[in-house]
């Protein structure tokens, strides 16, 4: 009978010890071989925009049906465990903000884009008591004055809520510091926001914290160098490494993959479900184009398929029609990080959840149909939580009190730690930030599964080195403190192809193959 694969692993780590580091790094150049210290051989992480956890989960597994008399949903597994909630918490009917949730039907997949701002965010928390997030709710024409407080079910993300039902969900993962999309991505690939510098001589102003052209990103900055950033808009670089850094010193092949980047006009665009052109390629979007050795600043393809994942010309940043490329071709890299066309990316404002499940669905199903899916772990998370509601704040563990923090009153979110950088503080980093979304999918996910442990968005990063043994960041990278993503999978037992093809369209399950 064959070990556990925690057994297996355990024999592997005193072997390595054995016969030294040397061992371990050679284990860490193998993509597809054994020497994962998981049976994860490809991760494909797909990060959408702007949700927050109640907005999408608020209610689950508990939805309504839509104004037209329609589910997509249904009835929930026997034996859904339940989530931190605004049912479970008694928050629906009973709310601080002077205004209680409310559900916004499928018919209504458009709104306006919420306040995301890193200090408005931390003012919306006042301190933990969650009651202010009316002061910055953005008036839409059809949910009103207070749509902050509006979410969505299992009617309308049905895609979302099935994963859920057939995979692992966290409902205690937070973004790793207060913001929008720029500093949530730079927490993602590095685990920091920390030290961003202001490159074209533009006001730093509710970009830069800290110090007038060096400090914590809090902004939403174009990355310098970029050929679509604005030359009207602040553009910054980021000092440090990233996990691309580690993932190519180690001989791993990696690849992020961007909606529109392979367009060099930068103009690129496709309708939304509401018939409004939005232009694919945001910059401010573009995980690994703020440092400089991550950069593919002209857009270039690489020379073959064969190259994608490798270092060439396009330094492992591609057109996102290059994944399903790699996917279908046989080389798909060992570290995917996706972003969909900003049609598809979920963000309030210029996209929606119909036409995110579509992206979503279309790419889950792609990845279950091809060899690579039985080694493979999806990650779905968020950048920010666009200002929707969540009722649920996390520990603080960052402390900040530049002047665009808010937590606890003009300037203070605590007083910074000497500690939290190697004897020297890092401002402008107060987190955890808001409650978002985080699903495992895989054939070695857990099954209908909530998973209450603490994680952040740094946590990908960590799953990441600690499987393929590399080395942590450094340098305050919040890889060094974040929760492990392993108890969202059990590795002692294959759940089989485990495979469940949704609808793009209703997000229903098409078929599903869990043997």
């Amino acid at each position: 009978m064959s070990k556990p694969y925690s057994t297996v692993i355990r024999i592997r780590a005193a072997v390595w010890a054995a016969l030294g580091a040397t061992c371990v790094v050679s284990a860490a150049n193998a993509d597809e071989g054994y020497r994962t210290n998981t049976p994860i051989k490809h991760v494909v992480a797909i990060f959408q925009e702007n949700i927050s956890f109640d907005h999408y989960f608020g209610t689950y597994p508990r939805a309504v049906r839509n104004d037209d008399s329609s589910a997509y949903f249904g009835q929930p597994r026997l034996g859904t465990p339940r989530v931190n909630s605004l049912e479970s918490s008694g928050l629906l009917s009973n709310n601080p903000n002077g205004a209680n949730p409310f559900r916004i039907d499928r018919s209504v997949p458009l709104t306006c884009d919420q306040d995301h701002g890193y200090a408005d965010e931390q003012f919306a928390f006042d301190g933990g008591l969650m009651d202010r997030f009316l002061a910055h709710s953005c008036t839409d024409p059809v949910l009103g004055p207070n749509s902050t407080l509006g979410y969505y079910d299992g009617n309308t993300v049905t895609a979302l809520w099935n994963y859920a039902q057939h995979f692992a969900l966290s409902d205690n993962s937070f973004g790793t510091t207060f913001g929008p999309s720029t500093p949530g991505l730079l927490n993602f690939v590095a685990g920091t926001t920390f030290a961003g510098t202001i490159q074209n001589g533009l006001s730093g102003k509710g970009f830069i914290a800290n110090a007038a052209t060096t400090g914590a990103v809090v902004g939403d900055a174009d990355p310098s160098g970029d050929i679509c950033s604005s030359k009207t808009r602040t553009q910054i670089l980021m000092s440090g490494r990233n996990i691309g850094d580690l993932l190519s010193a180690a001989g791993i092949t990696w690849g992020a993959f961007m909606g529109g980047f392979g367009d060099t006009t930068c103009r690129q665009a496709h309708n939304n479900v509401g018939g409004v052109s939005v232009v694919d390629y945001i910059p401010h979007h573009a995980f690994f184009q703020y440092w400089s050795s991550t950069q593919n600043p002209q857009h270039l393809p690489p020379g073959s398929p064969a190259n994608i994942g490798k270092t060439d010309q396009a330094n492992h940043q591609y057109d996102l029609s290059l994944f399903f490329t790699a996917l279908k071709s046989g080389h798909l890299p060992a570290v995917s990080i996706i972003k969909a066309a900003a049609y598809q990316d979920g963000h309030a404002g210029y996209s929606d959840p119909l036409d995110e499940q579509t992206f979503l669905v279309n790419t889950v199903n792609a990845i279950m149909s091809s060899p690579e899916w039985r080694e493979t772990a999806i990650v779905i998370l968020y950048d920010d939580s666009d200002g929707w509601y969540d009722h649920q704040m996390g520990p603080i563990v960052r402390q900040s009190n530049v002047a665009d923090d808010q937590l606890l009153g003009p300037g203070n979110c605590g007083a910074p730690k000497s500690t939290q950088s190697g004897g020297t503080a890092q401002n402008g980093r107060c987190g955890f930030g808001p409650r978002l979304p985080l699903l495992v999918i895989s054939p070695w996910a857990k099954r209908n599964f909530v998973d209450h442990r603490l994680t952040d968005q740094s946590s990908v990063i960590r799953f990441i080195e600690t499987n393929w043994g590399l080395p942590a960041i450094g340098n305050g990278s919040s890889d060094a403190i974040a929760g492990s993503l392993n108890g969202l999978f059990d590795f002692d037992h294959s759940q089989g192809s485990g495979r469940v093809f949704l609808d793009p369209t209703t997000g229903q399950v098409k078929a599903a193959d869990e043997d």
